[in-house]
């Protein structure tokens, strides 16, 4: 079995375990007190999305997401959850029939393989495009996806610069549940999610989010100069 391939079964083991109580534990994430739900909010705006909007929410997990997309693009609108693990889908659609919305439909895929609709207004991923190793490819697929103007933001989780060897122990020790965190270090998505989004997306923004463990960038399909989206 492949590095990927590992890498790929313990995030479906990792969740699958997780997937009932994750709501709750998932405040804990990376550390307690962290500002997650500040940080998702600040993603969605990032967006740039308005009433009716499509967009595709890359690794949603039990749709922790979706109540701020929907105050957004409101009944009108449309989300596809896209998430690798069953036991998570599960827990987003019952998230779904509890506050009855009908414009939600969930995908269960690999990131790395899901086929993007075309046309979409805006794709989101929160705290979890670092784990798919073909993180650049799930980029620059979104991006071909996009209709023009339409925005790609991802939030996720990054080792700060300058860290103290203390601090980065600890804060491996407080994500290695949840993660592979090891092989994450060393493989430094947050560089190749950076890369990616500056090849294939026009005014792209980077902020680094809490002292540098966190960033948010975003970026849009640019147009032609007849108008036309760019083809990527």
């Amino acid at each position: 079995m492949s590095q990927i391939d590992r890498t790929r079964e313990h995030l479906i083991e990792t969740y699958r375990k997780k997937a009932k109580h994750y709501d709750v534990t998932s405040r804990l994430y990376p550390a307690p007190g962290y500002p997650q739900k500040t940080q998702r909010l600040r993603a969605v705006r990032a967006l740039g999305l308005r009433a009716g909007g499509r967009v595709i929410d890359i690794a949603c997990g039990t749709g922790l997401n979706f109540p701020l997309l929907e105050q957004v693009i409101g009944p009108d609108g449309r989300i596809v959850g896209v998430d690798l693990t069953d036991a998570m889908l599960a827990r987003a659609q019952d998230r779904i029939q509890t506050n009855g919305w009908s414009n939600v439909s969930l995908v269960q895929a690999d990131a790395a393989d899901f086929d993007f609709p075309t046309e979409a207004d805006a794709i989101l991923s929160t705290y979890a495009l670092s784990q798919v190793p073909e993180c650049a490819e799930v980029i620059a697929h979104g991006a071909a996806a996009l209709s023009g103007g339409g925005r790609w933001v991802v939030l996720d989780l990054k080792v700060p610069g300058n860290t103290p060897g203390w601090l980065a122990q600890l804060g491996t020790a407080i994500v290695r549940p949840f993660a592979s965190i090891d092989e994450w270090i060393v493989r430094r998505p947050w560089e190749a999610i950076h890369a990616a989004m500056q090849e294939e997306l026009a005014d792209l923004s980077w902020t680094e989010l809490f002292f540098g463990t966190a960033f948010l960038a975003a970026g849009s399909r640019g147009l032609g100069p007849s108008g036309v989206p760019r083809s990527t």
